[in-house]
């Protein structure tokens, strides 16, 4: 009874909005037409007429979007994870001015991320970037790159864009997991002749596995539905789009909003096995290392 009005307050915050894509993913919903949408069934996800198949499925856009999707994840979201870890580490330790450099290390995570995007496409622009400038007069490049036109850098470009951003936000809470770890943990290893890697590996890493845990989790759901970030620096770029990208693209350039629905019905759906995935593994593995200690 207590939580009924939280549930209440989801199902209409979250569930209402879900319930209507996933209609007009069935329709032939269009912003240009005047007619009610009509029912179409699967047709938006696939079909087959005239010995062609068509449809959300079909589309090798979607292919590549999805693919483009798993691999910013995937690589981001690792880095994201080894460079928190190691800020966690140092912005623990005790040296003068830390409390400053904590502060100072929060303030990409504290920027909104458009405003981020749009000074980061400023300082990479190919003609008065400042990063180009820098490259160029310490002779590390002998003409200015196109960071984010360029089909070979402009996914890479992404990810170190969403890295300095985000990383703050793991270090942040593998820190607080630091914070927990009582000191005298690690003065029993030292008496018992560990040495620093040791005590990392076999005491701080599986101490504070939990809290990088849930920040990955978090991360990842982040990464998969991302768009606000490719949509400012590489609008409309095939290497770089992804399926928040192409649902975008299906609904409003295109005025289908049907087609448009149904791109965004399956990334739901991909992000849900997706997370259930992790959730799973990260469960059995925090259980078995519970028993195992």
């Amino acid at each position: 009874m207590l939580l009924a009005p939280l549930l209440l307050a989801l199902t209409l915050a979250a569930g209402w909005p879900l319930a209507r894509s996933i209609w007009l993913s069935l329709t032939d919903a269009s912003l240009a037409g005047a007619e009610p949408a009509r029912f179409v069934g699967l047709r938006n996800y696939i079909a087959y007429a005239d010995g062609i198949w068509f449809g959300v499925l079909a589309d090798p856009d979607w292919w590549r979007a999805v693919l483009n999707t798993v691999l910013f994840t995937v690589v981001s979201v690792s880095l994201e994870g080894l460079l928190g870890v190691g800020i966690a580490l140092v912005l623990n330790a005790k040296f003068r001015g830390r409390a400053l450099v904590r502060a100072a290390v929060l303030v990409p995570w504290a920027v909104p991320t458009i405003v981020s995007a749009k000074m980061w496409s400023w300082m990479l622009n190919d003609q008065f970037g400042i990063v180009n400038e820098v490259l160029l007069r310490v002779g590390a490049i002998q003409t200015p790159l196109a960071w984010t036109a360029d089909p070979l850098l402009s996914m890479a470009t992404v990810v170190v864009v969403d890295v300095w951003k985000t990383t703050p936000f793991v270090a942040l809470l593998v820190l607080a997991a630091l914070q927990m770890i009582p000191r005298s943990v690690y003065e029993a290893a030292r008496v018992d002749g560990a040495n620093p890697l040791q005590q990392f590996w076999h005491l701080t890493l599986p101490l504070i596995r939990p809290a990088l845990w849930v920040a990955v989790v978090f991360r990842a759901l982040d990464a998969l539905r991302v768009f606000d970030l490719i949509y400012v620096l590489t609008p409309n770029s095939a290497e770089t789009m992804s399926m928040s990208s192409y649902a975008r693209q299906q609904a409003i350039e295109f005025q289908d909003l049907g087609y448009g629905s149904a791109a965004s019905t399956l990334l739901f759906v991909v992000m849900a096995l997706s997370i259930a995935v992790v959730m799973v593994v990260g469960r059995v593995r925090l259980t078995r290392e519970g028993v195992s200690q």
